[in-house]
């Protein structure tokens, strides 16, 4: 099967960005009062079992689930990213896969994070993304999502983190997602819409799903 261009896009570009990226983000929760806040109700909801962080990057934010309890791995669809999370959090376990086919048996997990992650797929394939979701997860499992709001629009970004890239990112409807989100199997626990902060140009949204049952 031929992969689409969006996949191989993105998985280039956070090759490409990876050491910078994790330099970058690397004490970002430290200033992010609501970051932290909604991955603290998510640990306290799935205070035991399986978690996975899919699209985990350079491992931060699955690192500050492990110090929460959780037991956590990471799957990323960029190689070097992966590479990049093993140097820096040796004591979890992460690897190369990719959201729309997770390596995962069914009803296997009992949390799910995507932090940021869903945003280069165009929303035209997140019923496929979040069917994905639900079929990995446990029946009350919980599936936190994090992501820039707005109206679906497409960015093509071409410099970031001091690399020349080229993909495509998505400013998200919240209430569209949390459509979506219904349409695979979840019943939404909680929102959370703030205003942007730092170098951010636009809203946060925070969704906080559980698996029907």
């Amino acid at each position: 099967m031929t992969e689409p261009a969006f996949v191989t896009e993105t998985r280039a570009a956070y090759d490409t960005v990876a050491v910078d990226y994790a330099e970058v983000l690397r004490d970002l929760l430290a200033d992010s009062t609501f970051d932290r806040a909604m991955l603290g109700a998510f640990a306290e909801l799935v205070p035991e079992g399986r978690v996975a962080e899919i699209g985990c990057g350079p491992g931060r934010i699955a690192a500050h689930l492990a110090s929460l309890g959780l037991d956590v791995f990471g799957v990323d669809l960029s190689p070097r990213m992966v590479e990049v999370a093993r140097q820096r959090y040796p004591g979890l376990r992460f690897e190369v896969g990719t959201m729309l086919a997770l390596d995962l048996p069914d009803a296997s997990l009992d949390g799910l994070v995507a932090w940021y992650s869903i945003i280069h797929t165009p929303p035209g394939r997140l019923p496929e993304v979040f069917a994905e979701f639900a079929r990995v997860l446990k029946p009350g499992g919980y599936l936190l999502l994090a992501f820039q709001a707005g109206d679906d629009h497409r960015h093509h970004i071409e410099h970031a983190y001091n690399h020349d890239v080229s993909l495509d990112a998505y400013r998200l409807s919240p209430d569209r997602t949390a459509e979506l989100l219904s349409a695979a199997g979840f019943e939404e626990t909680a929102r959370l819409l703030r205003k942007p902060e730092g170098f951010e140009k636009t809203p946060q949204a925070y969704l906080l799903s559980q698996r029907e049952h």
